[in-house]
């Protein structure tokens, strides 16, 4: 898997980005060539290396792979069951930090609702944050389309 600039990409702790640039950089003597990504939602500039990008960047999901992480949201499971709240919370961080989508609709889904039964404490309320605002930029480059129709799509489905 390789990149060129201007190419959208997501990086699995950060989001969808922008490669804006190659470079190379010295690093203990021995040049090693880095993306620089523009992270979309916090501005953020990351460098990954090349050689490592593997397992940090993946391409934005496909039109098909976005019907199925709608799919996901629609569904009537619960992916973490645990309790107490601190058990179900580093759960959810592994799932966001997987960098799938499914997983991170999972977590949306699951913490959407929640919400509707209790009060979230505030680690759950910014990981709920966190999983929209990834699904939201990541739905919208998939389908070509605006993230204000995403954001009204996910409102209408969880309410």
């Amino acid at each position: 898997m390789s990149f060129k600039v201007g190419d959208k990409t997501v990086h699995r702790a950060h989001g969808v980005g922008e490669i804006t640039s190659i470079e190379e950089k010295r690093i203990k003597g021995q040049a090693q060539s880095f993306y620089v990504i523009h992270i979309v939602e916090s501005g953020m500039k990351v460098m990954v290396p090349v050689d490592g990008a593997e397992g940090l960047l993946r391409p934005i999901i496909s039109r098909q792979d976005a019907k199925r992480v709608v799919e996901t949201l629609k569904r009537d499971e619960v992916a973490v069951t645990a309790q107490p709240w601190n058990r179900r919370y580093r759960e959810y961080m592994e799932m966001l930090n997987s960098g799938s989508p499914v997983e991170v609709a999972k977590v949306l889904r699951d913490l959407s609702r929640l919400r509707g039964e209790k009060e979230l404490s505030f680690g759950e309320r910014r990981l709920l944050e966190q999983a929209r605002n990834l699904l939201v930029a990541e739905l919208a480059l998939a389908r070509r389309c605006k993230e204000q129709k995403v954001e009204k799509e996910l409102d209408a489905l969880l309410g």
